[in-house]
């Protein structure tokens, strides 16, 4: 038996999460308001000190917050990515630590951890600026099979694609060790920059592929096919497709599979960050535990759905209490 269910694979970065009126962006934060933006430490700080209220902190990271949310449902996890040398980067092992995942294959660089700054306007529209700091810095060099021993399945966020370098170099480290892989597209951009390259991914061998309406359309190219023929398209390179469509549900492809996944309404969106995240925690703890397809969708819809109900991308820990029993009850046996 493997050691580690799953090891997540991407960026530690700290969330600070702050609801901000929509003229605090016109008068401090250069760019259109929505999508996600890099900036250096010294911006980053600038912007946190105009804040007029204090900001929530929460770990955040595209495969962190996926392998979080499936420690907290049952999977024996652990994280492989770059924490900073600073109180941000001990509160974020702590977190992590406590919520079940191992945090021996953090590695460390000496300098500030990784951050983002998320500001939700009062139409939950987030709009981002990241430092990746620490995070930035882990270099293919520092990547091995070692890394991954004894995990059973690596789950690798999109934005490491923009260095492809370290990409190929995680990819080619999980599948020496024989893990299973999954990747999330993460962003229209990484898949307009890097089309190519993924495809070359599928072709050698990719396990899983999750993406949303934005990056299915970007992948192919096409604006107009419906969601299920682009999900069986995908499927068609050998791959799981999973593709989220928002309030819409989503479509599960392999081989000549096709499921539509419901979606769960929510009456009161709060906050979207790491709905995606946690919707791959959902499927990933089902499909890794051996339920169907449609249970494993099933799962991943409730635990998004109830991600978009709270402000950030960590579901509080009372509602938690509430959702687990019901998660696990999707299940084959309800356990």
């Amino acid at each position: 038996m493997s050691a580690f269910d799953l090891i997540g694979v991407g960026s530690p970065i700290m969330d600070v999460v702050a609801r901000v009126p929509d003229d605090f962006l016109r008068r401090h934060v250069a760019g259109d308001k929505g999508g996600m933006v890099l900036v250096d430490d010294a911006e980053m700080g600038r912007i946190i000190s105009l804040l007029e209220s204090e900001p929530a902190y929460s770990t955040g990271g595209s495969a962190a917050n996926a392998t979080y949310n499936a420690a907290r449902l049952g999977l024996r996890t652990t994280f492989l990515g770059k924490l900073g040398h600073d109180a941000l980067a001990d509160r974020y092992r702590r977190a992590f630590e406590s919520a079940g995942v191992h945090g021996g294959r953090f590695k460390t660089a000496p300098t500030n951890n990784a951050r983002s700054l998320i500001m939700v306007t009062p139409d939950a529209q987030r709009t981002m600026r990241t430092s990746l700091a620490a995070a930035m810095t882990l270099s293919p060099a520092e990547i091995a099979a070692a890394d991954f021993a004894g995990c059973r399945h690596a789950h690798i966020e999109g934005y490491l694609v923009f260095n492809r370098a370290l990409a190929d170099a995680v990819l080619a480290a999980a599948r020496a060790a024989g893990c299973t892989t999954s990747l999330d597209l993460s962003s229209f951009e990484v898949v307009g920059a890097s089309r190519d390259w993924l495809f070359g991914q599928f072709r050698r061998g990719l396990d899983i592929v999750f993406a949303n309406e934005d990056e299915i359309r970007a992948l192919f190219e096409d604006q107009v096919t419906p969601y299920a023929d682009l999900a069986r398209k995908l499927a068609g390179y050998g791959v799981l497709a999973a593709v989220k469509v928002g309030k819409d549900g989503a479509w599960i492809a392999r081989d000549s599979e096709l499921h539509r996944i419901e979606p769960v309404r929510v009456a009161d969106v709060v906050d979207t960050n790491g709905a995606g995240d946690s919707w791959a925690a959902g499927f990933l703890y089902g499909h890794l535990r051996g339920w169907s397809l449609p249970q494993a969708g099933n799962l991943a819809s409730l635990i998004g759905a109830e991600t978009v109900s709270h402000m950030g991308p960590i579901i509080p820990d009372a509602a938690w209490r509430d959702l687990h029993p019901r998660a696990l009850a999707l299940g084959p046996t309800g356990v």
